[in-house]
């Protein structure tokens, strides 16, 4: 016979997670607009822009920022 955990009388269909607070969305669409114009100026400038000194790692620093967007978006509620 098994024994009972502490966790058996939490019902996960009854769980209400609590909202995000309001900050988050717009920080969210940010980090991923953000990223999203980091790279195309990077494209349109011609590799020169935002930072000149480091070429491609400009596409790194975009899609990270942009990661960091699709990371919240799972914390979404």
């Amino acid at each position: 016979m098994a024994r009972a955990s502490k966790n058996d009388d939490v019902d996960p269909a009854n769980y209400d997670a609590a909202p995000n607070p309001v900050w988050f969305k717009p920080v969210m669409v940010g980090f991923l607009l953000l990223g999203l114009v980091w790279v195309i100026v990077f494209y349109l400038s011609g590799s020169t822009f935002p930072i000149p000194g480091i070429g491609g790692w400009n596409i790194v620093i975009g899609f990270g920022i942009a990661f960091i967007g699709f990371l919240m978006t799972m914390r979404w509620r």
